[in-house]
């Protein structure tokens, strides 16, 4: 049983009931944001994929569908990167093994029929892909690095305020 005082629990360096809140509804914000990006990004892609033709559906789609990836991560995980770039890593990764899926001939090779299933997986192999998934996570490495410095310096600020 732990009935230590609000003073205690501040000692310990644990956060206050008000620091908790405010943290939170920074916490909730970023969700926020990152669940409007999503949608936007989510609808963007679906206009995209039934209307578009051209260098849209071909290039800028694939652009696009790394910063989805990124947006929706981030938006169920919303707090300071652990590692400024593995969020990103990790996602450009996932574009190239899906990629390379299609090289292999996947959505062939496991019968997949279903139309919507064979548009978001793709069945055409393309080096422009990749190209174009490495420049579309380049705007996510940038955010990763921006948030990561911008709460080093709060945490400066903090610590220096405190001092």
């Amino acid at each position: 049983m732990c009935s230590a005082t609000l003073k205690e629990r501040v000692d310990r360096g644990s956060k206050t009931h008000t620091e908790q809140m405010k943290n939170g509804g920074v916490e909730v914000r970023k969700r926020i944001g990152f669940a409007i990006l999503f949608i936007l990004l989510l609808a963007t892609e679906i206009l995209i994929g039934m209307y578009a033709t051209g260098w849209v559906r071909s290039y800028l789609g694939d652009v696009l569908v790394v910063i989805l990836l990124y947006a929706f991560a981030r938006m169920m995980s919303p707090e300071k990167p652990a590692r400024r770039f593995i969020l990103p890593t990790v996602i450009l990764v996932f574009a190239f093994i899906v990629e390379f899926l299609q090289l292999w001939g996947f959505c062939d090779r496991f019968g997949i029929t279903n139309r919507l299933l064979r548009i978001i997986i793709g069945t055409g192999f393309s080096v422009i892909d990749l190209l174009s998934y490495t420049i579309g996570i380049v705007p996510c490495y940038m955010i990763d690095h921006f948030v990561t410095v911008r709460m080093k310096k709060r945490e400066a600020g903090v610590a220096y305020r405190d001092a």
